[in-house]
């Protein structure tokens, strides 16, 4: 598959061949969906707790005699059908929420979601990116003028680059709409949430790399 090579001024400078084995893979909706969902579950803090009738503070007389009161019989305040008692299979911090997905299947998966934004042609890949300090109006233009002027329905962009770059990061870090990811730590969730992928030239032999074993 070819896609067009732009530069940093969104002018075409020539043409390039993206890897079939990475960018010709046939999306299969329901690897996806399960790839999606484990990234998610794996994600998850897991910190929501609640007390059980047993850590709940208080509750250790019985509220009123066995028999000859009249009401039913109660062994505490702290009980689960009591109002400010425990709770009864509510969430718990020690639940574990990880998911696992083999290697092969999480490849797979990462290669679909790309090769769908290529096929759409939201697979943009620019010949270089530089900027001498950061400026997040010249960023946000920037994307602006991408919107505008090539990716015309994207208003989410994910932009891939090699390395850390200091003043590119700092440049996205205050735009809602721009997420700066390196080509090495790819994922599924990101691709997706994005409307258009903006890759650098020099980011795409580091994905063959890193995901083409």
């Amino acid at each position: 598959m070819k896609t067009t090579v732009y530069n940093q001024k969104l002018e075409q400078t020539g043409e390039l061949e993206l890897n079939p084995a990475i960018f010709e893979i046939t999306p299969v909706v329901e690897l996806m969906q399960l790839a999606v969902r484990i990234q998610l579950a794996n994600a998850r803090q897991g910190s929501a707790n609640t007390k059980t009738r047993g850590e709940v503070r208080g509750g250790g007389k019985k509220p009123w005699k066995q028999k000859g009161t009249g009401n039913a019989r109660a062994g505490s305040i702290r009980s689960p059908i009591w109002r400010h008692g425990g709770i009864t299979f509510g969430p718990r911090a020690n639940r574990n929420h990880e998911m696992k997905m083999n290697q092969k299947q999480w490849r797979k998966a990462l290669y679909m979601t790309l090769s769908d934004k290529a096929a759409e042609k939201n697979f943009l890949v620019f010949s270089e990116l530089e900027m001498k300090a950061p400026k997040t109006k010249e960023m946000s233009a920037w994307v602006s003028n991408i919107s505008k002027n090539i990716a015309k329905s994207a208003k989410k962009f994910l932009l891939v680059i090699p390395k850390n770059n200091e003043a590119i990061v700092k440049s996205a870090n205050n735009l809602k709409n721009v997420k700066v990811i390196f080509a090495n730590s790819l994922n599924v969730v990101d691709i997706m949430n994005s409307d258009a992928v903006l890759a650098t030239q020099g980011s795409l032999p580091i994905i063959e790399k890193t995901y083409l074993k």
